[in-house]
């Protein structure tokens, strides 16, 4: 029995809710609820682009996606910290 590939795994996720536990990445369903589809094509462009070819290059897509988005609702002339994103790195 062969472990399925990431890409496999990816393809069988029916929401981004079911993505973001599977890389175990912690978020604000409110959130998700207004900027689900932003969030969704964002994910997939990062995985067109670059191909994930382990869980982990798939996880850093999914959480530059979701840190991307949070971080585009910031006001950009103040030197404001990213509060909501619950897995920011860039805080």
């Amino acid at each position: 029995m062969t472990k399925p590939d990431i890409q496999t795994t990816i393809e069988r996720f029916t929401c981004i809710e079911e993505a973001l536990d599977y890389f175990d990445i912690g978020y604000d369903s409110q959130f998700i609820n207004e900027y689900r589809l932003p969030l969704t094509k964002r994910f997939n462009g990062y995985l067109i682009l670059e191909k994930p070819d382990d869980w982990f290059s798939a996880r850093r897509a999914l959480k530059n996606a979701y840190c991307k988005i949070q971080r585009g609702r910031l006001d950009k002339h103040t030197r404001q910290a990213c509060t909501g994103c619950t897995t920011c790195q860039r805080r």
